[in-house]
C-alpha cells in the first residue's frame, strides 16, 4: 500500500536553513507569522562543494557564530518548525492570484508544502532563478518589487559578495515586516470576500 505525500500549508517557507534561515524564522516568529524552514536546494553527497564563507574575517565569522548560537536557542524555546533535513525538491506558483490563497508549493520528498510566501535565503539562489524564468520575469532594476508583488523574498544576499551579518539580519526584519504586512492586507480582504 502506498502512503500519501503530506500536504501541509504554511504562511511562509523558508529555503534555506542555516544562519539566513534561521534569522527570517526568528524575525517572522516574532511578527506572529507561521513559517516552515526547510533546507536549500543543493547537491549533496560525495564531491559536493565546501561552503564559502565568502571571505568573511575571523571576527565577523566570530560573531556570526555566536548569533546563530542564540538563534538555535531562539527556535528550539519558541518551538520553531525548522526541517533540516528536508530539502525543496522542486518549486512552483499556483495559477491563483486569488489574494486569500496560497500561490507557492514546494515539493519535498517528505509532502507538498503551500504558503503565500517564499523567502529564498544564499543557497537557494539557482532555483529562484528558474522560478523567476519560468513566471516570466528577468532581472531588472525593479526585480524586488516585483518579487514582492509574488510574494518572494531574498534573505542573505548580496549583490557580488556575502553580507555582513548585520545586513543579513536586516534583510531578515524587513521580509518580516514586508510578510507580516502582506498578510494582513490578505486577511481584511478575506474578511471583504463573502465566503
Amino acid at each position: 500500500m502506498v502512503t500519501p505525500a503530506l500536504a501541509e500549508t504554511t504562511t511562509t517557507i523558508v529555503i534555506g536553513s542555516g544562519f539566513s534561515g534561521l534569522a527570517v524564522a526568528a524575525e517572522l516568529n516574532r511578527q506572529g507569522i507561521d513559517a516552515i524552514v526547510v533546507d536549500s536546494f543543493r547537491p549533496s553527497g560525495p564531491g559536493s562543494p565546501a561552503p564559502n564563507t565568502g571571505g568573511i574575517s575571523l571576527d565577523a565569522l566570530s560573531e556570526r557564530t555566536n548569533i546563530l548560537r542564540l538563534l538555535e536557542h531562539y527556535a528550539l524555546r519558541h518551538e520553531l518548525d525548522i526541517r533540516p533535513g528536508t530539502s525543496p525538491l522542486q518549486l512552483n506558483r499556483l495559477g491563483t492570484d486569488a489574494p486569500t490563497e496560497h500561490q507557492w508549493t514546494v515539493l519535498t520528498a517528505d509532502g507538498t508544502l503551500s504558503a503565500h510566501s517564499v523567502v529564498f535565503t544564499r543557497g537557494a539562489l539557482n532555483q529562484l532563478r528558474r522560478v523567476l524564468h519560468s513566471v516570466g520575469l528577468s532581472t531588472s532594476h525593479e526585480l524586488a518589487s516585483v518579487m514582492h508583488s509574488l510574494g518572494l523574498y531574498l534573505v542573505g544576499v548580496g549583490d557580488l559578495v556575502v553580507p555582513t551579518t548585520h545586513e543579513i539580519l536586516h534583510q531578515a526584519k524587513r521580509a518580516g515586516a514586508s510578510i507580516s504586512a502582506r498578510m494582513a492586507a490578505r486577511n481584511s480582504i478575506a474578511v471583504l470576500i463573502p465566503a
